[in-house]
């Protein structure tokens, strides 16, 4: 900490000793609030147009609570602004409406102080509405200065522009808080995401599926092609895991009766940390009985532009300067020819190792213990993916890459699967879903076989889940969709951090 930053800090505490010697209490229990800073304005503005002011040009007293963002002072008078969840308005303080006591005491305020305060609404005479306060109160003391930044108003349009104050990346997603608090543009991307959230769970209780939750501590975790992240269970002395899909668990459900069922929740995968991962992340899964691949493809373009629109209100958004339009009907694309173009040779004619080779010439990763499928995905990935702008259904995956789904009915080297990608990233992955235990264990041995040759991120075998498919269960269609990514897109962020409140970081050094 630098001596300054040290110094304003000390300043700070000096001045709430200094209320407190007065009898002021700095951190109050509560407000009565009568109006939001929007709705005070609001309510001059409808006073205003209906001429029922008082002969001054007063509007009705209001009680507003809010966080001081600027202050300015001129000898018997002051200006502030202050910002709640709603807004902003602007205060005017004067020394004769006050008291002497009461107007001194604003000297011990600063930006980032939450106060109350009660008064009349009018308009000055620079046309701004604003609070004339009667009376004031403390309600939180800001010990430590919040990063506001610089402001200015455009001369011409009398606009505020705002140069931030905090503008280190890290700084701020490690600071969420801080962020928030000085970043309004960051407090609605986070609302947006709130309603595109809502909006998926109408759209699928409209379809008829139940909201369902499972196991995020798990004693063996399946679903996708991940390492998960290890715990253990002290009284039970067993090993836990964290999920890294809520798949198997889903599919238990349709086993049990449930015909369709989906969970919005925290998933957890032991991977690297970049533009569109997180360790921690969000995903909608649901799983449909008696429907195949095809169907819910058609349900993933349908809750797709429906959710768009009810969230932006177009089916058009803007990603990093591209227009990408949910309206027309997405694109298929099979998986191997749309490889076998990009490498201009044919994966049959491709061994394992000379796949190896191609992939270990883009990636870093160790790929010595890799399976086909693995490797199948690397080069998709590098070669294919970034192509993928509009929204595009990849379809019929190879064998090696689905360990869940169902052979392709119509060539058993393929699967029925398919993942939806946009702006060169994997927004859903959905399969005609594996309902054959004898098929399934079959499958899970040959991962197992890729696990003791050391690839760490094939499925292990899951005897309970093979037990539940002895049971029974029905043709199914499942579908996951990465809820993060979708908000990246809806709200143009270029990085899954800016669209999770509180990502995960290396830890802060010092």
């Amino acid at each position: 900490m630098t001596e300054e930053a040290s110094q304003i800090l000390r300043v700070r505490r000096e001045k709430l000793e200094s209320l407190r010697e007065q009898g002021v209490a700095p951190f109050a229990y509560r407000f009565d609030r009568s109006h939001t800073t929007s709705e005070a304005k609001d309510a001059f503005l409808a006073a205003e147009a209906s001429k029922d002011m008082d002969e001054d040009g007063y509007g009705e007293h209001v009680r507003v609570p809010g966080r001081i963002l600027s202050w300015r002072s001129h000898g018997k008078s002051a200006f502030a602004h202050i910002e709640d969840g709603d807004g902003r308005i602007q205060l005017y303080f004067r020394l004769n409406q006050l008291g002497e006591a009461s107007f001194e005491r604003l000297d011990l305020l600063d930006p980032g102080d939450w106060i109350g305060v009660t008064g009349p609404v009018f308009r000055t005479r620079t046309g701004e509405v604003t609070v004339r306060v009667e009376e004031w109160e403390l309600l939180s003391k800001s010990l430590r200065p919040l990063p506001l930044g610089k402001e200015e108003v455009d001369e011409e349009t009398g606009e505020r522009v705002v140069h931030s104050g905090f503008a280190d990346p890290e700084a701020r997603y490690r600071q969420r808080y801080a962020d928030l608090a000085v970043h309004p543009e960051v407090r609605e991307r986070f609302r947006v995401r709130s309603r595109l959230v809502s909006s998926l769970r109408r759209f699928l209780d409209d379809q008829g599926y139940l909201e369902v939750e499972t196991p995020i501590l798990q004693p063996l975790y399946g679903g996708a092609a991940a390492r998960p992240f290890v715990t253990h269970h002290n009284a039970l002395d067993t090993r836990l895991y964290l999920r890294i899909a809520d798949e198997l668990y889903l599919k238990r459900l349709i086993v049990g009766g449930y015909e369709r069922v989906y969970e919005i929740g925290k998933d957890f995968r032991n991977e690297g940390i970049d533009r569109s991962h997180n360790p921690e992340f969000t995903m909608l899964e649901f799983y449909q009985a008696f429907a195949d691949y095809r169907q819910m493809m058609s349900l993933v373009e349908s809750l797709l532009r429906s959710v768009i629109h009810d969230t932006c209100r177009t089916t058009e958004i803007r990603y990093q300067g591209t227009a990408i339009d949910f309206a027309p009907d997405f694109r298929r694309l099979p998986f191997v020819p749309a490889l076998n173009e990009a490498l201009g040779v044919e994966l049959d004619d491709l061994d394992d190792e000379e796949l190896r080779a191609r992939a270990a010439r883009i990636t870093d990763e160790d790929l010595g213990g890799a399976g086909r499928g693995r490797l199948l995905d690397k080069l998709f990935g590098a070669h294919v993916e970034p192509e993928l702008v509009q929204p595009t259904f990849v379809v019929d995956y190879p064998v090696e890459l689905s360990p869940l789904a169902k052979p392709h009915r119509e060539d058993p080297k393929l699967t029925e699967r398919f993942e939806l990608f946009v702006a060169g990233r994997e927004i859903a992955n959905a399969f005609s879903e594996l309902n054959d235990p004898i098929d399934q264990r079959e499958r899970f041995e040959a991962q197992a076989k890729l696990r003791e040759a050391g690839d760490d991120e094939s499925h292990p075998i899951d005897e309970d889940y093979l037990r539940a498919m002895e049971y029974g269960m029905p043709p199914t269609g499942g579908v996951g969709i990465g809820i993060d990514r979708l908000v990246m897109l809806v709200t143009d962020s270029a990085s899954i951090r800016d669209v999770i409140l509180f990502p995960i970081l290396r830890p802060e050094e010092g």
